[in-house]
């Protein structure tokens, strides 16, 4: 079920400059949580779930994009953090591209009719299972946030939050390692499509890689802050 923010982000605000972070993934979470039905539905040539799909993936972008907004308006311009202010923007920033992304896969199989190559079923079914495993990770590491700050940065929650960046970074690396099965099965099957769903297919496979790489660099970003 997508989650929908409840609470008004002054609100969110007074009580730490984190939980608007941590209610912007919940959305983006959300987002990417539709983008397998999304798929079952082009499996199924189901037009109509697609569109449908498409939309409630678009609708919870738009939810992120005016999170983001109220956030960059609301935030302090200093603040008595271990983090830097241009840094929490550019984490929030991170996760939104997340969300763009599953909206610009969800545009494409609404606008063109993509029949899905038996070869590369089962190879983008496994590329979407990783995707939703280092989401489920990149949401569990920004939950830690609160946590982090009120042992300033430090002691087990820093060592606890290092391990998650790191189990990040090894799905991001299984991920890439899937990204370059499925695109070779792609190039296997080339000649019996026609050039445009090859183009096509080749963009999607991207984008959905492209969902692990923002993953790892919201890890990056959190490494950046334990380190300071």
């Amino acid at each position: 079920m997508p989650i929908r923010s409840t609470t008004p982000l002054s609100g969110l605000f007074r009580r730490s400059p984190f939980k608007p972070i941590q209610e912007h993934m919940r959305i983006v979470f959300s987002c990417i949580c539709l983008v397998p039905p999304l798929f079952d539905a082009v499996y199924a040539k189901d037009t109509a779930q697609t569109e449908e799909v498409a939309r409630q993936i678009a609708e919870l972008e738009s939810e992120a994009d005016q999170i983001k907004a109220t956030f960059r308006l609301n935030m302090p311009t200093s603040l008595l953090l271990p983090v830097d202010r241009k840094d929490l923007l550019g984490l929030i920033s991170d996760q939104d591209r997340i969300a763009d992304t599953a909206e610009t896969i969800s545009q494409i199989v609404t606008y063109r009719d993509m029949d899905v190559p038996e070869a590369l079923k089962a190879k983008l079914d496994e590329l979407l299972e990783g995707t939703m495993e280092i989401i489920s990770e990149a949401k569990n590491m920004i939950e830690q946030l609160d946590e982090l700050l009120e042992v300033g940065f430090g002691g087990r929650e820093n060592d606890k939050v290092s391990a998650m960046i790191a189990g990040v970074r090894r799905s991001e690396h299984n991920i890439d390692t899937i990204l370059h099965k499925a695109r070779r099965a792609l190039f296997a099957i080339e000649g019996q499509l026609d050039p445009v769903s090859v183009m096509f297919w080749y963009n999607i496979l991207e984008l959905i890689g492209n969902i692990s790489d923002q993953a790892e660099n919201m890890a990056d970003r959190l490494l950046l802050f334990l380190s300071k």
